[in-house]
């Protein structure tokens, strides 16, 4: 017959082996939480994200805005980075998103492109390399990129279907194999054509600046190409007034004003 005294020693040492194996499930779900967020990225992107910043000081943000000086005047485009609404203000026209619909505001027919290809396009190049960690996203090592005696390995960026406006879109980061910061973006143009390309167009990127702990464009140059490689530069462009912050933009700047046209 069990003794009173053996009755409650089994019972401790079942409630003790009890609390071991939840305490190990538990820590087993943790670090099992804490590996797929750090495998999220590959590891060189994560290592381009950081020398950059990193990518929690970007997510902690939430408006973006900066200025191009242009033949015309200022243009400034404004994001709010969390829903992607979008403000391009120039003393002609100016172009929108307000979360569903691309708009465009002008006195007369200033602007001659595509607004709804136009309004978030120098913030995708001048977000970089922060924009490549959107959902959605397959990388692919490729061959390096080799310019002028340098070599920069590559990373292909490229989209599941029904991602943005553009799914089709490629784009390759390459980066400095020391520092991991952004050296060159290659990327196609699908909007028009709604079909792969397989010409690559190029931006070199390099001269940056500090904003708020963030290293951000400063001036970025396109090159031309040939046989899908940079050849020489064919022009600069600049950013001036960046400003970042953590605060909400006022959403009713991405409203149409009156008389606005939307694009379909």
């Amino acid at each position: 017959m069990i003794s009173m005294k053996n009755i409650i020693y089994i019972l401790l040492i079942t409630l003790l082996l009890s609390c071991k194996n939840k305490t190990v499930i538990n820590s087993t779900q943790v670090n099992s939480v804490q590996s797929s967020q750090v495998n999220t990225y590959p590891e060189s992107v994560s290592r381009v994200f950081k020398a950059h910043g990193g990518l929690d000081r970007w997510n902690a943000l939430r408006t973006l805005q900066f200025t191009m000086n242009k033949p015309n005047g200022k243009e400034v485009t404004l994001t709010d980075l969390r829903n992607r609404k979008s403000l391009i203000s120039t003393n002609k026209f100016q172009i929108g998103y307000n979360g569903t619909d691309v708009w465009i505001n002008q006195d007369s027919l200033h602007y001659k492109g595509d607004p709804k290809f136009y309004y978030n396009l120098m913030f995708y190049f001048y977000a970089m390399p922060f924009i490549l960690a959107d959902s959605g996203i397959n990388y692919e090592n490729v061959e390096p990129l080799e310019f002028e005696g340098a070599t920069y390995p590559g990373i292909k960026i490229s989209y599941d279907a029904g991602v943005g406006e553009s799914p089709e879109d490629e784009y390759v980061l390459y980066y400095h194999p020391e520092t991991y910061k952004m050296a060159w973006l290659g990327y196609t143009v699908t909007f028009f054509s709604k079909e792969k390309s397989k010409e690559f167009h190029f931006i070199k990127y390099g001269n940056w600046q500090d904003v708020e702990g963030m290293l951000l464009p400063e001036t970025i140059s396109w090159y031309n190409y040939d046989n899908n490689l940079p050849t020489t530069k064919r022009n600069d462009l600049q950013f001036v007034d960046v400003k970042v912050s953590k605060e909400k933009p006022d959403q009713t700047a991405f409203n149409p004003p009156q008389d606005s046209e939307i694009i379909e």
